[in-house]
């Protein structure tokens, strides 16, 4: 179900599953050698249960856009936002900055806030008095395609 959209994301809540989970084998894929397959343990996996610390307070939000692609953040990949977490220097945040959501680095001093892009082709933006700006949740993780 979408939540919300603007320019640069798309919200969604996570649904709610009954099921088990995928498959998961324990055992490590090797990015080298392979290793024998008598090695594999089979077990489920819930991404519910790897992704989400708090069900509540988690949302899901599409990135459109580049200004986070230094941090691995690419156009149409999936973030996981917990708005439970604290904001904090140095964390990936959602933000909504007069009247739009964004997802920059919070650069969190005694002189004020920035809202840090990670590609050097956009600006640094640092948040004034005049700014409707509030810090909507912390990214945890993103979930990426493989193409």
């Amino acid at each position: 179900m979408i939540l919300h959209q603007s320019n640069n994301l798309t919200f969604f809540t996570p649904a709610e599953s009954d099921s088990l989970g995928a498959l998961f084998y324990d055992a490590g894929i090797s990015a080298g050698f392979p290793s024998p397959a008598e090695d594999f343990k089979e077990q489920r996996l819930s991404l519910d249960k790897e992704l989400i610390k708090n069900k509540e307070a988690t949302f899901f939000a599409r990135v459109s856009g580049q200004s986070m692609i230094d941090a691995g953040l690419d156009d149409s990949d999936l973030l996981v936002i917990d708005r439970s977490l604290e904001p904090a220097n140095n964390k990936i945040a959602v933000c909504f900055l007069d009247g739009e959501f964004t997802v920059k680095r919070l650069k969190v001093d005694k002189e004020g806030v920035w809202l840090q892009p990670e590609n050097p082709n956009y600006p640094i933006i640092k948040i004034t008095n005049e700014n409707d700006f509030v810090i909507w949740g912390i990214v945890t993780n993103v979930i990426k395609k493989v193409y």
